[in-house]
Formats: C-alpha cells, structure tokens, sequence
C-alpha cells in the first residue's frame, strides 16, 4: 500500500519484492606449465561465492518506498577461477535497509518478522562456488580435465509489510485529532488539516512521562467498515498489532450529525474485534484500552465530555478530557500511558541473555535420495545431492560426466535402482517430472577411475571394452 500527497507516494508499507542471490563461478581446469615442465599438474581453483540478499533493520529507514519503485534486487555473482591456483573473487552482498517492524512473507506464511536496530535475515543465499580440478584430483585421477560449475543463487517473490513498532495506538474516526495529540505529546511533527484523512502514512512519536519512555503511532483515521477494506483504515489496522495499550481518541466537537463520542467508541470497537481474525492469540479486543476525550478547549466540546464522561467511566475504562490545542490534560494522560505501558512490560518474561549456538550444516547437505518407480521401466531420482550435482556438470566435458556417474555410484544410486527393480537400459530421471535430465541406465557398465581415458573423456561414453 503506497500513500501520499502531491506529485507521488511518500509511504509505502506492503510491497512485493523479488530478489536473486549472486550465482557461484565456476571452477577452472587448468594445468599448470612452465618450461621442461609440461605437465606439471591441476592448478585450477574454485570460482567464487555468489553474493547473499540480506533484509537489515535501519533505524533511518521509514517506509517501503525504495522497493516499491524498484522490487527486483540481485547480488553480485562469483567470479571463476583461475589457473595457478587463484580462486575466484566472492560475489557481493547487498544489503536491504528495511524498517523497524517489518514482517517477511512467503503467500500466507510468515518466514521473519525482523524488529531491533541491527536485526538481518538472509532472504536469498548465494550459490556455492564450483570446484576447481585442483580440489578434484585423487590418487589414480592426477590431472581431471574437468572442474565443476558454480551453483546458482536462490531466487524468491516475497512480501515486506511494515508494521509499527509502538507501544501506545492512538485509534479513532478521522479528525479526532489524533495527528494533533501526538504533536503535543512529542516531539513529532505530522501533518495536521481540517479535513478528514488527512493523514496518510502513522506517526510515530517518542513520550517521556517519569522514568518511562514509550512511543505512541498516530493511526490514520478509521470509519465504519474499516476492516472490510472501506476507507484507509484496512491498510494501517497492521499497524497497532504490536501496540500494548489502545487509546480511543474521540471528538468531542465534531459537528456531523448522526456522530458523537459514544458511537464513535463503539463503531471503532466494532472494526477492532472484526480485524481480531487474522491476529490469532494476541486479539486487538484484549488490549487495555483508555478514552481520550479531545477538544475540551470548545465549549460545547466541554459539555459534550461532562456528560458522556460517567456512560464511559460505567464501562471500567479510565477517562481523560484533554486539549490538544491547549495541552490542557496532556501530562496526566502521558503519565496514564506510561503506567500501563510499564505494567505491559513488567508482566514480560525476564530477557535471557543471548547464547550463539553454532551448528555446522554437513558441507553436502541432505544425503537422502528416492527413487520412484514411474513405470515402463522409468524410474524418477529426487534429493537434494543428486539435483545439486547435476546443477555442477558441465555436460559438455565427458569427463564430467563420468565423474558425476561416480559420485551417484558411490551415494548408493546403482543399488537403489536394482533394488527397484530397474533393467538395463531403464530410462532415469534425476530432478522432478516436470523438469530432469534423463539418462539410460547400463548397470554392467563399473563406475570408478577404471574408464579414465584422455583428459576430459570418459570411455564409458563411448561403449565400455
């Protein structure tokens, strides 16, 4: 959702973002000569990583804006290696400064919900970088002809929704003078009209009251069928999730008929417990809540406040009849807030001092494979080491090819298949069925170094003799 005033958008607090981690480089075959030394054996190296997209929280970011105008971000790629043992340069990361509050989506899930100065998520990691023949070469394979490919960086469609951080929701139907109490509050300055909505974007405010400081978000303006999606109010609802006290701002001088500050509560109370679906056990209904009845500088609104002030008070809620324009009131109200921001934090549980628990992941990850039976002889493999080896072939470089075989050979594939009931010349889908790369299967063909060959060629591709 963008809002704004004037030639474009200010605001921005939903967006769909799509980013491409840097692919990894690929790996150089190479042999190292000099002179009287032909072969004087594999010095190619790795290619380099591909860089990481990374979400950090900045306190000087406010809005979604930067993404909504551009929503495709990629991090650099690794560079390939070299030969003479010079390894490729790691790809570069970029880094994603995002509000306080902003919550990372994938459809209906929630995969990070980032708040604290500092806070960072790995939204998009980068791709392996390919081996080298350096790092390939065994006791009989002295010299591989082949060095592996860099692997590609991930890619993901997410969204970023922003919602603020405070401690204190101001709520209520445009007007209320809710941009203006939060002006007097604090120090922040929004934008303040006499007409309805005229604030677009919530601000935010920082109050001091005693040894308690809190912020409190001015809402953008709420009406009736907020939470159906009438009016702006559907939009900024996200943006008191996270408030601990609720302070209805009601208009005590407003001169619209069929309105007062009554109804006004109610209404608003309605679109609060309708929203209360998508919240699951933090619903907006339980949150304290006080009344804030604005404008008592109008005469009439003084009345207005006197006589509707015990119908409130019957209900259990605590009542403050202030000023924005004045101030009249204002100290007792932050010192109100305050006490229940406290006693909100006071019933947390104590904060654990922070322990990093280092867990490696296996450097091959998932060593789990599956073999389907798909019929006629067809027989589909799944896993997550044989799709990555495959990304790793170059399939061009017989050699390559053979070294892949070996490995699927040594993961325990030729048994799988067997023990599937797979035939010579079974046809063998390695990836999914909607995208693979099919071989034929010839289980009397060994796997090993015994079809090494001239560099870069495998005999096994040509008919085992």
């Amino acid at each position: 959702m963008a809002a704004g005033a004037g030639s474009g958008a200010q605001f921005v607090d939903r967006v769909v973002l799509h980013v491409g981690a840097g692919n990894g480089g690929n790996g150089c075959a190479s042999i190292h000569r000099e002179k009287f030394k032909p072969l004087g054996g594999p010095d190619g190296a790795n290619g380099g990583r591909g860089g990481d997209v990374v979400l950090v929280v900045d306190a000087n970011t406010a809005s979604l804006l930067d993404y909504h105008r551009r929503p495709h971000r990629k991090a650099g790629n690794g560079r390939p290696g070299q030969g003479g043992h010079r390894t490729g340069a790691d790809g570069g990361d970029v880094l994603l400064p995002v509000p306080d509050g902003t919550v990372v989506k994938e459809g209906d899930r929630v995969v990070a919900d980032l708040v604290g100065e500092g806070t960072r998520y790995v939204i998009a990691r980068g791709g392996a970088g390919g081996l080298g023949n350096a790092a390939l070469a065994t006791a009989k394979r002295k010299a591989p002809g082949f060095a592996l490919l860099g692997e590609p960086g991930e890619t993901r469609d997410v969204v970023l929704e922003l919602k603020s951080v405070a401690d204190v929701a101001l709520v209520g139907f445009p007007s209320a003078g809710k941009s203006s109490l939060i002006a007097a509050l604090s120090a922040a300055k929004p934008k303040i009209a006499d007409y309805p909505f005229t604030t677009l974007i919530p601000n935010l405010g920082v109050v001091g009251a005693g040894d308690t400081t809190f912020t409190v978000a001015d809402v953008p303006g709420l009406i009736e069928g907020a939470s159906e999606g009438r009016g702006l109010g559907l939009d900024f609802l996200r943006h008191i999730e996270r408030s601990s006290t609720l302070a209805h701002v009601l208009d005590c001088a407003t001169m619209e008929p069929g309105r007062d500050p009554v109804s006004d509560f109610e209404v608003i109370e309605r679109e609060l417990r309708a929203y209360d679906r998508v919240l699951g056990d933090r619903p907006l209904s339980d949150r304290p809540r006080i009344v804030v009845l604005n404008k008592v500088d109008v005469p009439d609104g003084r009345d207005l406040a006197e006589m509707v002030r015990p119908e409130f008070e019957a209900r259990g809620l605590k009542v403050f009849e202030v000023s924005a324009a004045t101030h009249e009131g204002l100290r007792e109200l932050s010192f109100a807030m305050a006490a229940m921001v406290g006693e909100y934090r006071a019933s947390l549980p104590p904060v654990e001092p922070t322990r990093i628990v280092i867990r490696p992941e296996p450097v091959g990850g998932d060593t789990d494979f599956e073999v389907k039976d798909l019929g006629g002889n067809t027989y589909l493999i799944t896993g997550s080491k044989p799709v990555r080896w495959l990304r790793q072939t170059d399939f061009a470089n017989e050699e390559a090819v053979g070294y892949l075989a070996d490995r699927l050979a040594r993961l325990g594939v030729e048994d799988a298949l067997a023990d599937a009931g797979a035939t010579a010349g079974a046809t063998v889908l390695i990836g999914t069925t909607d995208e693979s790369v099919v071989f034929d299967w010839e289980p009397e063909v060994p796997a090993g170094d015994v079809a090494l060959g001239p560099r870069g060629t495998d005999r096994r591709l040509d008919g085992w003799s």
